[in-house]
């Protein structure tokens, strides 16, 4: 059964503003290049995101955060060790799967780099989430 008790709010705010921050950075100063480069477009790293492309990572990375949290407390996962192997496994699982999943479609020029910079970002954030969650 799902644990929906044993959470903690404040981590799992503490995990969306870290995954965000990642994202962020992943895709502008980290990876901004190679990522205009897999969706076919030219790099400006001056561009103005619109506001979907901000308030949505930062709402889904709130629902990741909050399912993870969720999933740790059914588990009883507390230590650090075990919160790695979890982050570990929904990011390759679920989220580094997915996202190289939807990239594989005609509309992504480059579905490998795409999946290689967006997939590896997912895994990332899902151990950074793990992490962050097991702290609090």
């Amino acid at each position: 059964m799902l644990n929906f008790s044993d959470i903690s709010w404040i981590g799992i705010i503490a995990a969306t503003v870290a995954s965000f921050v990642l994202g962020g950075l992943w895709f502008s100063v980290i990876f901004g290049r190679t990522y205009s480069a897999a969706l076919g477009r030219p790099h400006d790293p001056n561009a103005k995101p619109a506001m979907l492309m901000i308030i949505g990572p930062a709402v889904w990375s709130l629902i990741t955060a909050f399912a993870t949290a969720v999933l740790m407390a059914s588990l009883g996962i507390d230590a650090l060790a075990d919160a790695i192997w979890l982050g570990l496994f929904i990011g390759i699982g679920f989220l580094a799967a997915t996202t190289i999943n939807t990239g594989i479609n005609p509309n992504i020029p480059h579905p490998v780099l795409y999946g290689a910079v967006s997939g590896s970002y997912h895994l990332a954030a899902g151990l950074v989430v793990a992490v962050v969650l097991s702290l609090f």
